[in-house]
Order: C-alpha cells, then sequence, then structure tokens
C-alpha cells in the first residue's frame, strides 16, 4: 500500500496511490509505504529517484548500522515502533529515509517509511495533525512528530498497565488466594512484565534515533528544542517502568506465597492424619499378632474391645490437634 501525505492550510491530508500516474498528480511531504509491492517500489524509484534498499526492514542489521547519512544527503533511520496488542505483543520495525535533496520539493523535502504492517503511531500522528493545524510544516517535523507520538504511546500503554496492575493488586491482597486465581495472576503478570520490558527498548531505541538527528545539525532551532522536549518526555518513563518492575516483582512473590501456603495446607492435612491414625494402627497390629489364643476371639468382649480402643486412640489425637487450632 503506498500513501502519500500533503500539507495544505497547515494540515496533513492523506491520499492512497494506485498508479504511477496519480503519484505525479501530488507534491508530498510524506510517502508511507506499508507492505510495499514491487510496482510501488518502481513507482518510487521512477518519480523521486529513489531506491529503496532491499535490506531495509531486515531485523538482522547491526544496531551501529541503523542510523546513517548518505553521501547525497540521505538520512537513513531504522526504528522500532510497539504494537500494543493482547494477543500478539510486538515491535515493528520502519524505515525512513529523509531526502532532503528533492528536485520538486528542494525546499522542504520528502520523508519514505517503509514498514511490513500498520503502525498505531502513524494513525496516532495522522488524527494529531488533522485537529492541529500548522503542528507539521516539512519532512522533518513529520520524523520527529512520530517520534513524539511514539512516546506518547508508551506512556499510554503504561497506564494500562497501571490500570491491570490495579486489579490484580486487589486479588491478591484480598487474601485466600486459591489456585486458580494464583495461576489467572500469574499470567496476567508475565503478560504486563513482557510488555514492559518491550516499552523500556522502544523508549531506548526513540532514544538513540532522537539523539542521533540532533548530532547530524539538521534541525533548526524550533525543532532541535522539540526533540529536545522528547527525550526528557522518554526520560521519564524510565522511572515509570522502573517502579512496574518492581511492582511486578512484588506481586510475583506474593502470589508465589499465596501458593507455598495452599501446597502447605495440603502437607499438613497429610501429616495430620498419618499422626492420628499410627496409634490405631498400631494397635491393630498388635492384635494382630500370631497368638495362640486371639484376645478378640477368645474373649467374649475381645473384638469389640479392640475396635473401640482402636477408635480411642484415634479420636484422642484429633481433638488435642483441634484444640492447638492445628486442623484450621
Amino acid at each position: 500500500m503506498l500513501n502519500v501525505f500533503t500539507l495544505a492550510n497547515g494540515r496533513l491530508f492523506q491520499e492512497e496511490i494506485e498508479s504511477l500516474e496519480e503519484l505525479a498528480q501530488f507534491k508530498p511531504i510524506w510517502v508511507d509505504l506499508e507492505d510495499p509491492t514491487p510496482e510501488e517500489r518502481r513507482w518510487v524509484k521512477q518519480h523521486f529517484g529513489l531506491s529503496i534498499p532491499e535490506d531495509a526492514m531486515d531485523d538482522d542489521i547491526e544496531e551501529s548500522a541503523r542510523f546513517f547519512e548518505e553521501d547525497n544527503g540521505e538520512l537513513h533511520v531504522r526504528s522500532d515502533f510497539l504494537i500494543d496488542d493482547d494477543e500478539d505483543p510486538r515491535a515493528i520495525r520502519v524505515a525512513f529515509i529523509l531526502n532532503e535533496h528533492n528536485a520538486e520539493l528542494r525546499s522542504q523535502g520528502v520523508l519514505f517509511s517503509i514498514h511490513d504492517e500498520d503502525v498505531p503511531v502513524f494513525r496516532l500522528l495522522r488524527m494529531r495533525a488533522r485537529r492541529m493545524p500548522g503542528l507539521i510544516e516539512n519532512a522533518k517535523d513529520v520524523l520527529l512528530m512520530l517520534f513524539d507520538a511514539d512516546a506518547e504511546y508508551c506512556a499510554d500503554t503504561l497506564e494500562n498497565i497501571y490500570d491491570d496492575l490495579e486489579k490484580v493488586s486487589r486479588q491478591v491482597l484480598a487474601g485466600a488466594v486459591t489456585d486458580d486465581t494464583a495461576g489467572q495472576v500469574l499470567s496476567a503478570i508475565a503478560r504486563h512484565e513482557d510488555m514492559s520490558g518491550r516499552i523500556r527498548r522502544n523508549v531506548m531505541d526513540t532514544r538513540r534515533a532522537v539523539s542521533f538527528m540532533m548530532r547530524t545539525r539538521m534541525l533548526s532551532a524550533e525543532q532541535f528544542e522539540d526533540a529536545r522536549q522528547i527525550l526528557r518526555d522518554l526520560d521519564s518513563l524510565d522511572s515509570h517502568t522502573a517502579f512496574l518492575f518492581d511492582k511486578i516483582n512484588f506481586l510475583m512473590d506474593a502470589t508465589v506465597g499465596f501458593i507455598n501456603i495452599n501446597q502447605n495446607k495440603i502437607i499438613k492435612l497429610f501429616s495430620v492424619a498419618s499422626v492420628a491414625l499410627l496409634p490405631p494402627t498400631m494397635i491393630a497390629s498388635l492384635y494382630g499378632m500370631n497368638f495362640e489364643y486371639m484376645p478378640e476371639l477368645s474373649q467374649r468382649w475381645g473384638y469389640p474391645f479392640a475396635l473401640g480402643l482402636m477408635v480411642l486412640s484415634a479420636v484422642g489425637p484429633m481433638l488435642y490437634f483441634r484444640k492447638r487450632g492445628w486442623l484450621k
């Protein structure tokens, strides 16, 4: 899918392109390629003179090679963007190419973005750009605002984790956590821990991308200040993720503690039962020895006496255990 974005009256407008002739009708500042076909790559090359690298979205690129500037002035940035999906949370690699030397748009340049699937941050930026005229003035603003929207998206995801962990906390701290409840809690904690780790990695990646843009001296004074504000926002997220990790560890320890208590109750029940049944077992063993005359048979009341003695020997310890509170 090939989409182009143009500026009109300070607003960002989107157009879906289906032919090379249609592409030639627009002068965009942002060209977005979602899972592009070979034909769409050819259109971009013919109209803009840009060859999209085949390894643009590869995940095995060295970290140090994800940010660089070509001799012709093209700026290449490969950054990850978070997708908060309950079933499959993941990070999507997006390749950016900032071309400020386009013959048609020399004054404002063109930003090209290449990715395999739809990115929520892109939708967030499009919505903000429509509602806030003047937010974007050129291609560099688009790239900066994407990173700013990424920081906001991570913050919203952290807030959702906060809310979910509050529900988990009420379940754990209410006491009497059953094994089924503990399983649900551990599953939720594992999901939130995984998402918190992804957020922290995404924040680190975004921080590196913004820092690279600041080092290239390609930003104006106003854009440089915007980049510094994005870095401050990203730094503020670190303390939140650290707090979430501590909270997750506490809930994990508390849940495992309740699981151990439930297991100890089961072991305690078996221990009490084995001790309570030890005296009647001993009496049964004595009366079952190979005597010449069996006491319970040679005496008139021998058998009822043996049974009664076994019952009393079992009831006595049980009453003692109950008095001590070991049967609760």
